[in-house]
């Protein structure tokens, strides 16, 4: 499926044969668009006035849109597992940043999302990012056949994704656990810890990188661009990084035109606006904030077609769309792109201090739109509590489905805050910082347990918001974290820390 577009056209070839009317049906859609990095205030309908996102806008303008929105984590890979299992991932101590050869951290005996919509008769698709792992043993995966356990393991019936980051080998699409366009006589190999013999590095031959690196990032070069760990062979699959966000955005759209006649999930994690950050030539240039704003014009622009294949099946009144981002924002992640010296006056995390990484509000406060024309007829604005960990546990009362006793315990059904039918919600949840260090959020409080962690990311220039001492804020009337009044209300940090203690123990 090709595309036709000017900067914000939404012609999709092939959509205009497709039927025009989708299969009357009662259980709704669900798709999750899950963003990758963009933070609070990196779009227009949360303030961004120097960034042009009119499809998200659209979704924003018919759903509910929520200001206290939060992913369980600052980083990809816990906050990832966190929506997909209903669980916390500090309860575990193998969630952190996955490389790209480890081993699947969700396993196959957990129930997941997934699990949930597969057993109440859902179609169920994984399309994009994933950085879960792959494989039972980190380093041991077969990439040059069927890559087992995968997601057809953990519920889903069809996948295309990325098997880690833009930035980390293997550079190439997982397809139901098959490379895709894989030459079985130039197989593929990859290392996290030695180099391959005559393999160019971004270290050693900087000549032939066409993105440079600001920090690390300086290990197999491919198409141009040093990324992290190794790799060799391969080269009819790897992926062109311009192309990453239309192939998978085609790849959804193909597995909602495949579905159209029954109720599908599908889980889309986009690409954008991680790093490297390398949008269609379509997109260079026209935010004017380099390519990490270029690379937002392509996520709007994604959704879009997404939202132009629903209008198109005719299925879009009953099609519940979530979206939403994994984490906050980082400028310089690991490349020279002028992230930070084109940022203008252009807030990524809003009003919120810190970012990607932090445990300060704007690493796990996130963007989040809730959409179904069915049944969402006024659009509002909801200032609920809402965790995404919270998704499964919702979206199962959603569609009467059972969770099993043991599974998604974390998960609250928070399905009239999603839907904009009330302003309650969570009475608090718990953030992670990469550090581990946890907070709790209840109310307009926050407290930050004491952390010995470094207080700033130095490859990020990223504050963490570790401190060895308590830290308590009123988000209400200091939403920027810059007074720490944990003195003025020790009775308030110690309610807070004893309900922080109560979650670490309960199991």
């Amino acid at each position: 499926m090709k595309t036709q577009v000017s900067l914000f056209s939404l012609t999709i070839t092939g959509l205009a044969a497709l039927p025009t009317q989708g299969f009357s049906q009662k259980q709704p859609n669900v798709i999750i668009i899950l963003a990758d990095d963009i933070g609070y205030g990196d779009l227009g309908w949360l303030g961004a006035k120097t960034i042009a996102t009119p499809n998200v806008n659209r979704l924003a303008n018919e759903g509910i849109r929520f200001t206290n929105c939060h992913a369980t984590s600052a980083t990809s890979t816990p906050s990832r597992y966190g929506l997909l299992t209903g669980l916390y991932p500090w309860r575990r101590d193998d969630t952190g940043i996955a490389p790209g050869d480890a081993a699947m951290i969700i396993k196959p005996e957990q129930y997941t999302i997934a699990d949930m919509f597969k057993n109440s008769g859902y179609a169920t698709g994984a399309v994009g990012k994933w950085h879960l792992g792959l494989g039972d043993l980190a380093g041991t995966q077969d990439w040059n056949g069927l890559v087992s356990p995968g997601l057809k393991d953990i519920g889903f019936d069809y996948s295309f994704i990325m098997a880690a980051t833009g930035d980390r080998v293997p550079c190439v699409f997982i397809e139901n656990g098959r490379t895709v366009k894989l030459d079985k006589q130039d197989p593929i190999k990859v290392s996290y810890s030695t180099p391959f013999p005559n393999e160019p590095t971004g270290k050693n031959n900087p000549e032939l990188l066409r993105i440079h690196p600001s920090d690390g990032h300086d290990m197999a070069i491919v198409d141009g661009i040093p990324r992290i760990g190794y790799m060799r062979g391969g080269k009819s699959a790897l992926w062109h990084d311009e192309d990453i966000a239309d192939r998978i955005t085609d790849k959804a759209l193909d597995f909602i035109q495949q579905n159209q006649a029954k109720p599908f999930f599908l889980y889309f994690g986009t690409n954008d606006i991680h790093v490297p950050r390398v949008p269609n030539e379509r997109f260079v240039g026209k935010s004017g904030m380099g390519p990490r704003g270029d690379a937002i014009l392509s996520f709007d622009y994604c959704v879009g077609r997404v939202m132009h294949a629903l209008d198109s099946l005719g299925i879009a009144d009953n099609t519940l769309i979530i979206l939403s981002s994994d984490n906050g924002p980082v400028l310089d992640d690991g490349y020279k792109d002028q992230a930070v010296e084109l940022l203008g006056t252009h807030k990524p995390g809003g009003a919120y201090r810190g970012g990607k990484y932090s445990i300060f509000e704007a690493g796990t406060r996130v963007p989040c739109i809730v959409w179904w024309k069915k049944e969402i007829k006024k659009p509002s604005v909801s200032n609920a509590l809402v965790s995404q960990i919270d998704y499964f546990a919702s979206l199962s009362a959603l569609i009467k489905s059972n969770i099993p006793v043991n599974a998604a315990t974390d998960s609250k059904n928070e399905l009239n805050a999603l839907l904009g039918k009330s302003q309650d919600a969570r009475d608090y949840l718990i953030e992670q910082n990469i550090n581990n260090t946890l907070s709790v959020v209840s109310g307009n409080w926050k407290y930050i347990e004491p952390s010995n962690g470094p207080k700033i990311n130095v490859s990020t220039n990223t504050e963490l918001g570790n401190n060895t001492l308590p830290q308590l804020y009123n988000l209400k009337t200091d939403n920027g974290e810059t007074k720490n009044i944990a003195k003025k209300f020790p009775q308030k940090v110690e309610h807070l820390k004893a309900l922080l203690e109560k979650m670490k123990e309960k199991k």
